[in-house]
């Protein structure tokens, strides 16, 4: 299945989630359509766990197959697999550059990884679901750091996760630790996903 390319708007109100983050897109909070507000329908158990899945899904922009792999890796690790699919998800290397600020949302930061400006420990990787381990230092290839998009993106961070350093003189950031599942989403009900891949 290709990734999505739709209005993000729409599809936001139809999950019930701000798949930017900035929560714009919930100033309606009810489905798109004549019949948005009105819409009282009784979701099934399936239907819970696929909108859960979905909702996961469009956050880390994935398409059906990778999310999948993804998702069979994280059963094969030992401890929590919800929780250890979600450690897997945000240590994508587009994922920790939107963290890190370089990018004001995980599409335009897949396009910065994608265009080979990010480089993982010193060398350039172009692959927007490297799985950075901890320890690893990502940064911009010298020419990109003079780059517009990138300067305001880093001006209007807001917020930096803890388990992220950040070196300003060098434009740099380092995965210090696997998050805590308490600092990630909580709009999230993994175990939904877990039960949804395990039909």
């Amino acid at each position: 299945m290709a990734r999505y390319t739709g209005p993000k708007f729409k599809l936001s109100r139809r999950l019930g989630i701000s798949l930017s983050g900035t929560g714009k897109e919930l100033k309606r909070p009810f489905p798109p359509g004549q019949h948005g507000p009105n819409q009282r329908r009784k979701m099934s158990n399936y239907g819970m766990q696929l909108q859960e899945k979905q909702k996961l899904r469009h956050m880390y922009g994935m398409g059906e197959k990778q999310f999948r792999t993804l998702f069979s890796k994280a059963h094969k690790m030992p401890g929590i697999a919800g929780e250890n699919f979600m450690f897997l998800l945000e240590s994508r290397l587009d994922n920790l550059v939107y963290r890190l600020g370089f990018a004001n949302s995980r599409a335009g930061a897949r396009q910065l990884v994608s265009h080979g400006h990010v480089t993982v420990n010193g060398k350039k990787v172009d692959i927007a679901s490297y799985q950075v381990n901890t320890g690893d230092v990502i940064g911009l290839r010298e020419r990109s750091r003079s780059l517009t998009s990138i300067k305001e993106a880093l001006e209007n961070r807001t917020h930096l996760p803890a388990y992220l350093e950040y070196n300003d003189s060098a434009v740099e950031g380092k995965y210090i630790r696997l998050p805590e599942r308490a600092e990630l989403s909580q709009d999230i009900d993994e175990k939904q996903i877990v039960e949804f891949y395990n039909r």
